[in-house]
């Protein structure tokens, strides 16, 4: 099964628990993420947002508090999407897609963001230049995603938690064997083999930011297009 089907089938499996076991697993601390990465990339009222792999539609709500009221939500899993319409009613649009092919037309976003879905991407650069396709002049593309801490003691109890406790607690609630053993699989290749800032600059992004949050085992991404 290549990643993009391998993908759809394990999120339209698990939607349904999905918004309970992110938050059971992180203890909560996810709206915290969301909320200081939108803080990060200076988010208002006249954003015209594009939430890719959006999920269940938690950063795209988490923008509502920013005033930003033109959201549009995309992503690979049919069954997310439903549970995204079902929480965001005024979004002015959601869209079964990949990120590496946005359906769009170019110069229609101001904002851009992507919480814990780049890994999922089965080809990142040309995502982002996708993305930098369909962002306007200035606009800004920020992402959420996992990493593994730098330090060490940090960095064997997160492996210890990813690859047993939370393997373990996925299969109990949601049911899939193989939905919560990709998840850590997958953060440990994406951490070891990607350099987000490294493709952001050769998709022509600028002025690129990188944070660290919670003890270095979450990082937010953020770069501007800039063609002048």
């Amino acid at each position: 099964m290549n990643k993009k089907k391998q993908v759809r089938r394990i999120f339209d499996s698990i939607a349904h628990r999905y918004d309970f076991l992110n938050h059971l697993l992180s203890a909560g601390i996810d709206f915290y993420w969301r909320k200081k990465a939108l803080k990060l990339t200076k988010i208002n009222s006249s954003a015209a947002l594009l939430d890719v792999a959006c999920g269940t539609g938690d950063f795209s709500k988490a923008a509502l508090k920013f005033g930003v009221s033109n959201i549009v939500g995309a992503d690979l899993s049919i069954n997310m999407l439903r549970l995204s319409e079902d929480k965001l009613p005024m979004a002015k649009g959601l869209v079964q897609s990949v990120g590496e092919n946005l359906p769009f037309k170019n110069d229609t976003f101001s904002n851009i963001t992507v919480a814990f879905g780049v890994r999922n991407f089965y080809n990142i650069s040309e995502a982002f230049n996708s993305f930098y396709e369909v962002l306007k002049e200035n606009g800004k593309v920020t992402i959420l995603e996992f990493r593994l801490p730098s330090n060490s003691i940090v960095k064997k109890f997160y492996l210890f938690y990813f690859n047993k406790i939370l393997p373990l607690i996925g299969r109990m609630v949601s049911k899939d064997k193989e939905a919560y053993k990709y998840l850590p699989e997958s953060v440990n290749e994406f951490d070891t083999t990607i350099d987000l800032v490294d493709l952001m600059q050769k998709a022509n992004f600028t002025e690129i930011e990188k944070h660290s949050l919670t003890f270095g085992i979450v990082q937010v991404v953020i770069g501007i297009k800039k063609t002048n």
